[in-house]
C-alpha cells in the first residue's frame, strides 16, 4: 500500500494563531514512545530559556496524558475563557501554558475522547489561545506518530523539533519513525536528546548505565542529525517535578540543546 504521508503538503492545512499572537519560534519536543521524559524535557527547555530572559509558553499537546500543569504546580489552576479567545495560565515565573487540564473541572477528570476530537482541541491551543508576544513556543507532543502529531505538523508552521530518546535498543527504531514522519512531512529536525542515560552513585561517583550503553549519538550520527546530550537519572529533579516546583532546579542538563536552539533559529 502506498505511503500517502510523503504526499501531505503542510502548507496546505496551516492555520493562523490568534491575531493578538506574535510567536516567533515554534518549536515540539517529540518521542516515539511513552516514558521516556518527553514532558520532562520540555520543562527544562521552557524553564532554561526564561531564565535567559525569553517570553516562553508550553502548549501541551497530551491530551489524554497531560503532565506539564503538574509539573509546574499548577494543576488547581484554570485557564481564563473570553469571548476574545483562551488566555493561558501562568506560572509562578510569568511561564505561559495551556493543557486541557487547564480546562476541565476537575484535573483528574479522563479524556475519553476519539482522536479527531483530541487533535481539534490542539489545534484549538494554536488558534483560539492568546499567547500574546513570545519569543518560544515549545510543543509537548503525545507519543507516538498518531493523529495529534499529524495534526501539529500540519496545523502549526514550525520551525522544528527535537525528539527525546533513551538508551533501550528498541528506542533507536521508534526514534527513526519518528524522525522519518517528520522529514516526510517536510519539518526540520534540530536534533536529538538522550533521558535516562545514566545515574551516579551518591557514594562513590561512579556512572552507572542502568538501562544499558547509550546510543543516541550513534542513532543522531546515522540519521545526520545533532546529538543535543544527555540528561541522567536525577533523584531532585524527579522530587521537584512531584512538588510541582520545576522551576527551582538549577542544573544544566538541557543547555547544548538551548545553545542549539539560539544558534539555529
Amino acid at each position: 500500500m502506498k505511503d500517502n504521508m510523503a504526499e501531505h503538503n503542510p502548507q496546505d492545512f496551516r492555520c493562523k494563531t490568534h491575531e493578538l499572537n506574535n510567536i516567533k519560534k515554534k518549536v515540539a519536543v517529540l518521542s516515539g514512545k511513552g516514558g521516556v521524559g518527553k514532558s520532562l524535557v520540555t520543562s527544562l527547555l521552557a524553564v532554561t530559556m526564561k531564565r535567559r530572559g525569553y517570553q516562553v509558553g508550553i502548549l501541551d499537546a497530551d491530551i489524554t496524558g497531560p503532565s506539564i500543569p503538574k509539573i509546574f504546580g499548577i494543576d488547581d489552576e484554570k485557564a481564563e475563557i473570553s469571548e476574545f479567545g483562551i488566555y493561558p495560565a501562568k506560572t509562578g515565573k510569568d511561564l505561559k501554558i495551556i493543557s486541557i487540564n487547564l480546562l476541565l473541572e476537575k484535573s483528574d477528570a479522563p479524556v475519553i475522547w476519539r482522536g479527531p476530537l483530541i487533535a481539534g482541541a490542539v489545534k484549538q491551543f494554536w488558534t483560539d489561545v492568546i499567547w500574546g508576544d513570545l519569543d518560544y513556543l515549545f510543543f509537548d507532543m503525545p507519543p507516538g506518530t498518531g493523529d495529534v502529531p499529524l495534526t501539529v505538523f500540519q496545523s502549526v508552521p514550525l520551525d522544528g523539533i527535537v525528539i527525546v530518546t533513551s538508551p533501550q535498543d528498541l528506542v533507536s527504531l521508534i526514534v527513526k519513525k519518528a524522525y522519518n514522519m517528520a522529514k516526510a512531512m517536510n519539518i526540520p529536525i534540530l536534533g536529538i536528546i538522550e533521558n535516562l542515560s545514566f545515574a551516579v552513585c551518591p557514594d562513590c561517583g561512579k556512572q552507572i548505565n542502568i538501562f544499558g550503553e547509550s546510543k543516541a549519538e550513534k542513532v543522531a550520527a546515522d540519521m545526520g542529525v545533532p546529538f543535543l546530550g544527555r540528561l541522567p537519572v536525577d533523584p531532585e529533579l524527579a522530587v521537584l517535578c512531584d512538588q510541582g516546583k520545576i522551576e527551582s532546579f538549577e542544573k544544566n542538563y538541557v543547555d547544548g540543546c538551548v545553545k542549539m536552539l539560539e544558534a539555529k533559529l
